[in-house]
């Protein structure tokens, strides 16, 4: 009986992972997802669903999940650079960091994953990779039974800690906890296995990690050799010019997609728009 306990346990998992839910059944007997099962919306069956009202968003500042929100072209516009460079690059996966707290890179890293999956080719999977301070799911005002931390330290199913926040083909893998030793447990085999995992199963994938400040803590490099590339946040008037240098020289091994400067003021010009001047976030690329 503890066999097959198990074995469902995995069945179910290796179902969740896709965080695609309308399939055809393949003469193999695999389940597939097509472009326009995506683009007609997914249905999930054993992700937990999680309704976040349009005040939450607004009130926790996840404007790209509000189509008509008047700053939401800014992170349409990150997405599209940030989508470029990694599909010319075949790269599936993009972690998001900064220098130091405060720049927020945790926004940004949401923001990104809910542009990511307004594209109807993809699916996206937001990893809360922060476990020293994992606030991902408060965005969503919700609080996880189970996050990360508990599938490093237990033996808990993964299919067991994701939800989606009702936004089509996005799935939150949540990091609930914080763990001390929160860098060895990143590069741990549990770890580097589940990455593995998450990158190469599903081609249609992508996965935007959240990670710690680079120079509060050693996670962001412990963790580079498994993520494709990095998005840097800076935060305008904020972020000092020698601890960004610092940043890129610590992560000087793994491929920069960007940086993004943070609450910046910015006139704004061109169709839609009034001139006016806005805190916006600006771009640049590597």
């Amino acid at each position: 009986m503890e066999r097959i306990r198990k074995a469902l346990e995995r069945a179910g998992e290796d179902r969740l992972l896709t965080a695609t839910d309308v399939f055809r059944q393949t003469s193999a007997g695999h389940h597939q997802a097509t472009q326009s099962d995506l683009s007609t919306g997914v249905r999930y069956t054993m992700t937990k669903m999680v309704e976040v009202s349009d005040e939450k968003l607004l009130e926790n500042r996840i404007i790209a999940a509000l189509p008509e929100h008047k700053f939401k072209d800014a992170y349409r516009m990150l997405r599209t650079r940030v989508l470029q460079t990694m599909r010319n690059n075949s790269w599936t996966s993009v972690a998001v960091t900064g220098p130091a707290s405060g720049c927020g890179k945790t926004l940004t890293a949401i923001n990104l994953a809910v542009s990511l999956a307004m594209e109807v080719t993809n699916t996206v999977l937001l990893v809360d990779l922060d476990l020293r301070r994992p606030t991902v799911h408060k965005y969503f005002g919700y609080e996880p039974e189970l996050g990360l931390s508990d599938y490093l330290t237990n033996d808990i199913p993964l299919h067991q800690l994701l939800f989606t926040p009702a936004i089509d083909r996005l799935v939150v893998l949540p990091g609930r906890s914080v763990l001390p030793n929160s860098a060895e447990m990143l590069r741990s085999p549990r770890m580097i296995a589940l990455v593995n995992e998450l990158k190469t199963r599903y081609p249609d994938r992508l996965i935007v990690f959240d990670l710690p400040p680079i120079l509060a803590a050693d996670d962001a490099l412990a963790f580079s050799p498994y993520t494709d590339c990095f998005l840097m946040v800076a935060e305008s008037g904020g972020t000092k010019k020698d601890d960004l240098q610092k940043a890129y020289a610590i992560l000087k091994n793994t491929p920069l997609v960007g940086t993004v400067l943070n609450k910046s003021e910015a006139p704004t010009s061109g169709y839609g728009y009034g001139g006016e001047q806005k805190k916006k976030r600006r771009f640049f690329g590597s």
